[in-house]
């Protein structure tokens, strides 16, 4: 059994700072690549960041300069710090990651169950 627990979101106002946690728990071998990702209603879920084991990240062009994406890969954990946050970065956001649970088994992607965040005066 594997978990993906997020922590840290809740209501900013417009300007505010936000850092979300991931924290992948249970029975793993490796982790490779984890990201995090935002679905708002009636929206498919996007890519908002990803970083490799080694630290390279990327990001959806949206958030580039604002959002930030680290991981500790001692804790299997991966945040998102997230910096001048706007109204339109409201949505649930997911955390994924690349996760081998044996050495004979392949990498499969497994989810968290989200956490939301709202921008908001």
């Amino acid at each position: 059994q594997v978990q993906l627990v997020e922590s840290g979101g809740g209501l900013v106002q417009p300007g505010g700072s936000l850092r979300l946690s991931c924290a992948a728990s249970g029975s793993i071998f490796s982790i490779g690549t984890m990201g995090w990702y935002r679905q708002t209603p009636g929206k498919e879920r996007e890519l908002v960041a990803t970083i490799t084991k080694p630290g390279s990240a990327n990001y959806a062009d949206s958030v580039k300069g604002r959002f930030t994406i680290s991981r500790d890969n001692a804790k299997n954990t991966v945040y998102l710090q997230m910096n001048s946050l706007k109204p339109e970065d409201t949505a649930v956001y997911y955390c994924n990651a690349d996760i081998r649970r044996s050495i004979g088994r392949n990498a499969m992607p497994y989810w968290g169950k989200g956490t939301l965040v709202t921008v908001s005066s």
